[in-house]
Order: C-alpha cells, then sequence, then structure tokens
C-alpha cells in the first residue's frame, strides 16, 4: 500500500462539500429554538493560505458559542506535555529500537535526524507518537503553523469577543485512541508515516486545493480508500470518536444559543460521518456558501 499517513492526519482537518459546486465547508442545522454550525477545520495552514472559506466568517458571527475537537483554550501547555509523555511513553525497560526492529529503526532514526528531532528523544516513545512527531515536524519544515490553522484562528476571535469556548473530547481522550491501537497496527502507523513523508508537500497542495473548491470526488478519492484499507485506525480515530461526540451535538440542538462545533473532515463525511448520523436522526443540514 502506498504511503499516505500524512494526508490521514491532514485529512481529519479538512472537509469538501458533497457537491460539484464549490462551497464553504459548513453546514448549519436548525434546532427548536437555534442553529448549530457544523464546520471542517485544517488544523495546520500556510500563513499565505490562512484565509477561511466565508461560510466560516457567517457561522461564527451567528454563534455565542465556539466548540472544537478539544477546548484549546483551556490547554495548559505543562499539563498537555505530561498527558503526552503519560500517553505516548513505552512500558519501562522497553525501546523504540527493540519493538520496531533494526531495519524500520534505522528508518525512523535517519527521518527523524533530517527533521532536527534527536534519535534518544524518540527511543523510549510509542511507534504512534514518533510518527506524530515526525508528521508535525515535517509539516513545519514546509510552513504549516498550528497558529493559523482553523481552530486557532477562530479560538483567538473567540477569546477576543468574550464569547464561551467548549470541547468535545480532552486531550488524553485524543491520545487514548493511538495508545489503544494494538502493538502491530502502530508500527503500521509508523510505516505508513515514514513511506509518506517525501512526498507530503505535493499530497498536501493537492488536498487543500481540493478543499478549497468543495471537490467531494477528488477528496473522496484521496482521502476515503487509504481510510478503508486501516479500519482499525479508522474506526478508532473517526468512527468510535463520532459515536461519543454525536449525543453531544444532539443536546447543543436542543439549547437556546446557536453554537460553532469545529471537527475535522473524516469526522463530518463517509461512513458513519456525524452529517449521516444527524440526518439519520432528523435533523437535516443545510450547506453554507
Amino acid at each position: 500500500m502506498a504511503g499516505s499517513a500524512c494526508r490521514w492526519l491532514l485529512a481529519l482537518g479538512v472537509l469538501g462539500c458533497l457537491s460539484a459546486e464549490a462551497a464553504s465547508p459548513v453546514w448549519a442545522i436548525r434546532g427548536a429554538h437555534n442553529t448549530v454550525y457544523l464546520a471542517g477545520s485544517i488544523h495546520l495552514l500556510p500563513e499565505a493560505e490562512a484565509a477561511l472559506p466565508p461560510g466560516f466568517d457567517r457561522a461564527y458571527a451567528d454563534s455565542s458559542r465556539l466548540v472544537m475537537e478539544i477546548d484549546l483554550g483551556k490547554v495548559d501547555p505543562s499539563e498537555a506535555l505530561g498527558t503526552l509523555l503519560e500517553h505516548g511513553g513505552l512500558a519501562e525497560g522497553a525501546s523504540l529500537r527493540e519493538l520496531a526492529g533494526a531495519a524500520r529503526y534505522a528508518r525512523a532514526s535517519a527521518a527523524a535526524a533530517a527533521l532536527g528531532l534527536p534519535a534518544l528523544a524518540m527511543d523510549h516513545e510509542a511507534p504512534w507518537m514518533v510518527g506524530l512527531q515526525l508528521t508535525e515536524l515535517e509539516y513545519a519544515r514546509l510552513g504549516f503553523d498550528p497558529q493559523q490553522g482553523v481552530d486557532q484562528q477562530l479560538l483567538g476571535r473567540a477569546l477576543a469577543d468574550h464569547k464561551s469556548t467548549a470541547g468535545l473530547e480532552s486531550l488524553a481522550d485524543e491520545m487514548s485512541v493511538f495508545e489503544a491501537l494494538a502493538p502491530q497496527a502502530q508500527l503500521r502507523f509508523l510505516d505508513m508515516v515514514l513511506d509518506d513523508l517525501d512526498d507530503t508537500g505535493n499530497e498536501t497542495r493537492t488536498v487543500l486545493s481540493a478543499w478549497r473548491r468543495g471537490d467531494a470526488p477528488q477528496l473522496a478519492a484521496l482521502l476515503a480508500a487509504e481510510y478503508r484499507s486501516f479500519p482499525a485506525l479508522y474506526d478508532s480515530l473517526v468512527t468510535d470518536r463520532n459515536r461519543h461526540w454525536l449525543p453531544q451535538i444532539e443536546r447543543l440542538l436542543h439549547g437556546d444559543e446557536n453554537c460553532l462545533v469545529v471537527v475535522g473532515a473524516l469526522h463530518l463525511v463517509g461512513r458513519g460521518g456525524l452529517l449521516e448520523a444527524l440526518r439519520k436522526d432528523g435533523h437535516a443540514a443545510q450547506q453554507l456558501d
């Protein structure tokens, strides 16, 4: 299977529309007394491409609350580091070198060195954590900045405007998804990252272009097959989390205040997507232009 992990990770923050017409990756869902806007995010963007599609401005302006996957406004950096170390480290006495095997470890070490990550820094980390670090460093090398991403942009607006913020899960919840992967699945994930690193820039530009055009067929071709090829990761990262988030979003639809809920693309569309689940429960979604 061709490497695609970097594209997968970015895909959790991108979204095309369900038709061939260009539109914003934002849907309005009407409750009895309010509107919940459900939007797709790109978590990392280059500064030169940080302008959001117009639907975001409309949804944000009409909302009094911003809901993200994790409430970034309440994340303490020191506590976040502790959470990463707790969930992403190997058991005492274990090492990545032994777990990964000589050939894979050599590949990971070479990639880490090229991106400025000392091998010693990853030697006691789980394979999935190493994969995430390498992906993050590669995107940083390409000029992608989380501070320019959709979530951080909207959070900055919300803090300045004194709008309330909330999260659908905690950082520990998110890390537990990877931590729960079987050892062989974690190694497969690391392999996919290593296979994909050299072509991250080209693949990412293709995804971003499709996202801005609202080109659902191209996004589906780029992303859906890869997720189907790794069902354990898809179910853990997307389907299971959607099941946990759906009741929370439906509770928002029974409230009185308009909310903007921002999640990654594959949480909205496809098998087990939130839009499909909401429609099955009787909540029609209207896409914004």
